[in-house]
């Protein structure tokens, strides 16, 4: 038999949990000492609109219905695990006024768990809440008292309040409990000198208790002390620590009637209520984007407050038995559930609202299945109808200013090219467009290319056609070409190697596939070569550099690799892998070149010029395209042994309070000459908040400065300088990238991870890139391999036609010739086999067509570029 009066309700995960305590079906002879804590999880039927039940659990006691009660519910973290689950609190009645309290964890087999159970002389009455452990506390005679799963012992703390308005998590500090408590006043002030309103101001404050740490939080990053002697209940929306500050926002509920909003302890707005005796304050998050509060009150009622321009109530609603906020319906935003109250019927969830005051509106006592209400469906109708005339009101906008857009641009195009021609036609060298307006050559290019007529006047942007293979007249070619897409190069020594960069201008556009870097040495030695051979790196950042992107050079299965390097003639060393062919004009873009730096350091003394290649395609009529190339020179760099020995370009990675302080430059210079690996750790039992701990705490890491999301290793030994990023795709799953020198050094990072990790995790190596993006990328690939074979054996049929070699005279057939007169006589049939005879000859001939030898090496590189290019694909997907 189920006891009403002990019905609790909790949401969680979506699902709105009932417990009840039940008496057991009463046996005959048998003492009636036991009792049974039930719970229905219940779901929300989008087809019928009606919460129905999805499973049960039952967990038993030994107590009588008169000595045991629910004395309340939540969700909290279960620190073994890091897994939030629902927590129930009990408390027994024993004799000589001695109360047991017992806490239960429910898990999702709806079995019930006994955390720990604490005895008191007293019973709980004040402020009683349920945190992070699981922990219990509450308030008692003005004092703080806690215990938590780890300790199973009451634990005191040193704080008087009068009362607890909050408790949950902030940034950096754990466990907090927000409270007021008597000031302190003055010592240097007469008590006599004060006013009854400052009596009433500094006779109560506000202030915040962190439990683990046992420090003292001041309330005036809260609230002005002003207000700790009104306010009753407080939710904190928002903490965060920027600049070594606490910055905090939360919503208050006060004696008087009010909701008031407050941003870093100053009031921001307030709104009246309309109902006396607040309660309790809760957020939703709703579909529109819109953050709610919601205000409990103790006659019943609840009312919601919206936060737009300012702080109005939206909607109320009396005789409310509970009210829950999770996303029900499963569309991946909150919704509220109000249980109302209803005499008339005993069943569980029979009368309720489910609302977010927008798109979801539904009620109990509504046949949705079989019929709508035609306002509903009006309501809907022009809802639909009002969001798809304001896209298409969006759309009209934006068409209007890409029309402008492109007018003003084919205005400085036409007016540019009217210089150009008129300079052309008075002999006069034209002068190219200055710095303000580079900014721009990327659209004007792509006017440029789909306009016939503008072939015969000055480009507006620079490029070198097929630089001769000579270095004098290659840099010397270079050096007439203005430095547009040049921003700023630099240089770093990283250990042994020497990493040069060169910052591109946002104006940049053409494919970071086909761009490099070359270093070629300035002095003249006649015993080797000039051009140091180097690796590239393309490295893409956004302007707020909040995360880093490096494409780092993926190795090739050693069969396909060592056949297109047999085809190269090249003395560069150049891996590109497809993806960087895109290019985010929104950020910025850097080339790297690494070599080694010892065999440098023998001249002691070297300059080198740095060049920057790249490659414009143009297609052509046999659908082949053929390749521009352009060299800019991108200045000089100087290297002495002298200047290293300084340390003029070594890379400074210091630790500031929490941050490392390295430049850009050097965060890419580690970045480069390091190796990527990723990792998926996958956890089935726990959370993986030890990873995060393991960062900070074993491998002493520090996220930079200029980048967050990455952090630096300053742990002593062979890992110093690795580098971290730790990115979490649920509580359960994440990708851990680590940046390393060599493999020693991987195996050491494993290694010590894999003892702070839990057995039952699955570390699993990733390829480039994800199996999704990958698969797109060799469908594309495959898609072009297909395309350049039709293209090169049948477009160019003509061009082996001409090339063919023929054993007889065209036009001469034997169908030419009527058969029945060679037929007649003997000399006429000998004419008709030999004439058959050469026909036969030359139907073989056909069948073995030559074709000419440079025209077969095109495309056969062609073709091995394109089987390249999806093998290594596939190979990154196995």
């Amino acid at each position: 038999m189920l006891l009403g009066k002990q019905e609790h309700f909790l949401s969680y995960n979506g699902e709105v949990l009932i417990f009840q305590l039940s008496k057991p079906k009463h046996v005959e002879g048998a003492a009636d000492k036991t009792m049974n804590l039930c719970v229905r999880r219940m779901s929300f039927n989008r087809d019928t609109r009606l919460f129905v039940q999805k499973s049960s659990g039952l967990f038993s006691m030994r107590a009588s219905h008169l000595n045991i009660e629910i004395i309340c519910c939540s969700c909290a973290t279960d620190s073994r695990t890091g897994i939030i689950l629902p927590c129930i609190l009990m408390k027994k009645k024993k004799r000589n006024n001695v109360f047991r309290y017992l806490l239960l964890l429910l898990h999702s087999s709806n079995q019930f768990e006994q955390s720990f159970y604490f005895k008191l002389d007293y019973e709980l009455k004040e402020d009683i809440r349920l945190f992070t452990g699981p922990s219990v506390l509450w308030r008692h005679a003005n004092k703080l008292f806690y215990i938590s799963s780890d300790t199973c012992t009451v634990l005191s703390a040193p704080v008087q309040l009068s009362s607890v308005v909050w408790t949950g998590e902030i940034a950096d500090e754990g466990t907090v409990v927000l409270g007021t408590g008597t000031a302190c006043l003055p010592e240097s002030e007469d008590e006599d000198e004060f006013s009854t309103s400052d009596r009433a101001i500094w006779g109560s404050e506000f202030f915040g208790y962190a439990v683990k740490t046992q420090k003292m939080l001041t309330g005036t990053c809260f609230m002005p002390h002003a207000y700790s002697r009104v306010v009753s209940s407080v939710y904190v929306c928002k903490n965060e620590i920027s600049k070594k500050q606490l910055r905090i926002s939360l919503v208050a509920i006060t004696h008087k009637n009010q909701l008031i909003w407050f941003q870093n302890g100053l009031p921001k707005g307030v709104c009246e209520l309309p109902y006396e005796k607040p309660c309790s304050v809760k957020t939703a998050v709703t579909s529109s984007s819109d953050l709610l509060f919601i205000v409990s009150f103790a006659s019943g009622n609840i009312c919601v407050v919206q936060r737009r321009d300012s702080l109005q109530v939206a909607s109320k609603w009396q005789k409310v038995k509970s009210v829950l906020v999770d996303d029900f319906t499963g569309s991946g935003s909150e919704q509220l559930l109000l249980l109302l109250k209803d005499d008339s019927n005993t069943e569980v969830l029979s009368t309720f609202i489910l609302t977010d005051l927008g798109e979801v509106n539904y009620a109990s006592g509504i046949n949705y299945k079989h019929d709508v209400p035609a306002a509903e469906g009006l309501q809907e109708n022009g809802l639909l109808t009002v969001q798809a005339l304001e896209t298409r009101l969006q759309a009209g906008c934006t068409s209007v200013r890409e029309l402008q857009q492109h007018l003003r641009l084919k205005k400085k195009v036409i007016l540019e090219s009217c210089r150009a021609l008129i300079n052309l036609v008075e002999e006069r060298t034209h002068i190219l467009p200055t710095a303000k307006e580079v900014k721009y050559r990327g659209e004007y290019r792509s006017l440029l290319n789909s306009a016939e007529p503008f072939e015969g006047l000055v480009s507006l942007w620079d490029d070198v056609e097929n630089p001769p293979h000579s270095l004098s007249k290659e840099t010397s070619l270079a050096s007439k070409v203005p430095e547009h897409f040049i921003e700023k190069l630099w240089q770093r020594v990283v250990g042994d190697s020497l990493v040069v960069g060169v910052e591109l201008t946002a104006s940049f556009y053409l494919s970071l596939s086909d761009v490099s870097l070359s270093l070629v040495m300035d002095q003249d030695f006649s015993l080797i070569s000039p051009i140091i051979k180097c690796r590239n790196k393309i490295i893409k950042l956004n302007k707020a550099f909040s995360a880093l992107s490096v494409s780092s050079c993926q190795i090739e299965p050693p069969p396909k690799k060592m056949k297109l390097d047999l085809q190269s003639k090249n003395d560069l060393k150049k891996e590109f892998p497809k993806r960087c062919s895109q290019v985010q004009l929104d950020g910025a873009k850097m080339v790297i070149a690494v070599t080694s730096l010892s065999p440098l350091l023998a001249f002691h003394r070297v300059c080198c010029v740095v060049l920057l290649h790249a490659k414009k395609q143009k297609r052509q009529n046999d659908s082949l395209q053929e390749s521009k190339n352009i060299t800019v020179l991108c200045g000089k760099i100087l290297l002495s042994l002298e200047d290293i020995s300084n340390g003029k370009y070594s890379v400074k990675m210091l630790r500031d309070n929490s941050y490392c302080t390295g430049s850009m430059e050097d965060i890419l210079a580690v970045l480069a000459v390091s190796v990527r690996y990723s990792f998926q750790i996958v956890s089935s039992g726990c959370t993986l908040t030890p990873v995060n701990s393991w960062l900070l705490g074993e491998m002493e890491c520090t996220p930079f400065k200029e980048c967050h999301d990455s952090i630096f290793c300053h742990k002593a030994g062979n890992v110093y300088g690795t580098v971290f990023n730790w990115t979490l795709k649920n509580p359960f799953e994440g990708v851990l990238t680590l940046f390393c020198r060599n493999l020693t050094v991987l195996f050491q990072c494993l290694h010590s991870l894999s003892r702070v990790l839990p057995p039952s995790c699955d570390v699993k190596l990733l390829r480039s890139g994800s199996k999704s993006m990958l698969t797109e990328q060799l469908a594309l690939a495959l898609e072009k391999e297909i395309f350049i074979l039709r293209c090169s054996f049948f477009s160019k049929e003509s061009k082996a036609e001409n090339s063919l070699t023929w054993g007889n005279e065209p036009g001469k057939k034997i169908s030419d010739v009527p058969v029945a007169s060679l037929l007649d006589s003997e000399e006429g049939v000998q004419q008709f086999r030999k004439k058959l005879q050469n026909e036969r000859e030359e139907s073989v001939l056909s069948m073995n067509q030559t074709m000419n030898g440079a025209l077969y090496q095109e495309i056969a590189l062609k073709i091995a570029e394109a089987q390249l290019s999806s093998d290594m694909i596939v190979w990154r997907l196995s």
